[in-house]
């Protein structure tokens, strides 16, 4: 069956980096766009960064952009984030997932990770 588990998180001071990892399993995994989003206490789903299969297009929400880099390894059906310069407001529960056709969508996606939790604290 299909199978995602992150893997990465922890506690950080401001400033400080972490990079998630995600394993993919029970999927052809080059073939589909991936995604972290996140879920911070008390608040909703925020979609966070998005890459095409071959790994050549990125995105990400615009509170994260130039701290956070997306990417893969298809050799090893892995996806990382890695965060840099991490803030407070950073704190919350990562999730990759999988996008059925590369839209970005969270209805879009069909699967997702178990979560991994990022704490941003002095």
């Amino acid at each position: 069956e299909v199978q995602l588990v992150e893997s990465g998180g922890g506690l950080v001071q401001p400033g400080g980096s972490l990079r998630l990892s995600c394993a993919a399993s029970g999927f052809t995994f080059s073939i589909y766009a991936m995604s972290w989003v996140r879920q911070a206490p008390g608040k909703g789903l925020e979609w966070v960064s998005a890459i095409g299969s071959d790994g050549a297009s990125t995105s990400y929400v615009g509170s994260v952009k130039g701290r956070f880099t997306i990417s893969r390894d298809n050799a090893k059906n892995t996806l990382y984030l890695q965060m840099n310069s991490l803030k407070p407001e950073d704190t919350a529960v990562y999730y990759c997932a999988k996008d059925t056709q590369g839209e970005r969508l969270l209805d879009g996606y069909d699967y997702w990770g178990q979560g991994t939790q990022v704490t941003v604290s002095s």
